[in-house]
């Protein structure tokens, strides 16, 4: 049955939903059990390269073409494939070195507000009121709430040495920022230079290049193969942030895409840090605490701000569904 056969009802969609949401969020967890046994970057560029070429494969069935074919085509997929695989899967992995899954999901969360403020910044007809401005300043704050300088509640068993400075948690805080807004930097490039080629075929040709950048990260930066340590939990960590988080997911995304709209997909993303939250404490026992929290309400809150003509819209075009 295909993907667009399961969203033709509201049960579907919102199943597919919430599976999204359970994959995406528990990445995070999978992200950080693999941690233990893989290099970061090595870690990333592994998942992407398989992930990628599964994808690609996909693109060759179900699209009419999956091969750029113009300057503009090609610019999209490096853009894609440098920040908002390369740039954004790097940084959130040497950051969940620092910080737990669950921490980290609740930053990327931020990325949707983070994604209308550079939006407003970089494309000429987008722009902020005061109540999009106070929006991103409560997104802001609650990255600030969760950072919280002294290394209460970030990471259970945190040693709390520094950093050059900074502490190993807040250190990790400030790069899984940083990979959000490579993503929505990226996220927001891409909006001038979308063509016809199909989204699937972009996602793919991004991920094999993300892949191929995130190598020569870990070349440079001194990771070998060798170091990987191949074992049960290594292999099944890799096995489903390519198969499930990746392959499976990202289709689920491009059926999701088409049937409700970003915005509506947006809200997956404040989904996610509850399901890694669950996740990381019953598989790594790890619990967070009352300023992880407070700072997701306040990233929440933001979006809402953000969006909410767009999320009123939705609300009203579905008041009294089927009567």
């Amino acid at each position: 049955m295909y993907t667009r056969d399961l969203l033709s009802s509201p049960t579907g969609t919102v199943g597919a939903f919430l599976l999204l949401a359970a994959l995406w969020g528990s990445s995070f967890v999978a992200i950080e059990a693999g941690l233990a046994y893989f290099p970061p970057l090595l870690f990333a560029g592994v998942r992407y390269a398989l992930a990628g070429v599964a994808v690609l494969a996909y693109a060759t069935v179900v699209s009419d073409r999956w091969i750029p074919r113009d300057p503009d085509e090609w610019l999209g997929v490096g853009v894609a494939g440098a920040l908002v695989i390369a740039a954004y899967h790097g940084l959130l992995y040497v950051g969940e070195l620092h910080v737990s899954g669950a921490i980290a999901a609740v930053i990327v969360s931020l990325s949707p507000v983070l994604t209308a403020a550079f939006a407003a910044l970089l494309l000429p007809n987008e722009r902020l009121g005061p109540l999009e401005i106070g929006g991103f300043a409560l997104g802001v704050i609650g990255v600030a709430v969760i950072a919280d300088p002294g290394g209460a509640g970030l990471m259970a068993g945190g040693d709390g040495a520094l950093l050059g400075g900074l502490s190993p948690e807040l250190l990790g805080v400030a790069l899984v920022f940083l990979s959000a807004v490579s993503f929505s930097v990226g996220a927001v490039l891409l909006r001038p230079l979308r063509t016809d080629l199909p989204i699937a075929a972009l996602q793919g040709w991004a991920m094999v290049v993300g892949a191929g950048l995130l190598f020569g990260g870990a070349a440079v930066t001194g990771e070998s193969p060798a170091s990987i340590v191949w074992n049960a939990t290594s292999i099944v960590s890799l096995t489903y942030l390519t198969v499930l988080s990746g392959i499976v997911g990202f289709l689920l995304y491009f059926a999701l895409l088409d049937a409700v709209g970003p915005t509506q997909l947006h809200l997956v993303s404040y989904v996610e840090p509850v399901v890694a939250a669950v996740g990381s404490w019953i598989v790594l026992g790890h619990l967070i605490g009352g300023e992880a929290i407070l700072g997701f309400v306040a990233i929440l809150a933001g979006f809402a701000a953000l969006e909410r003509r767009e999320i009123a819209a939705y609300v009203a075009s579905h008041h009294g569904f089927g009567s």
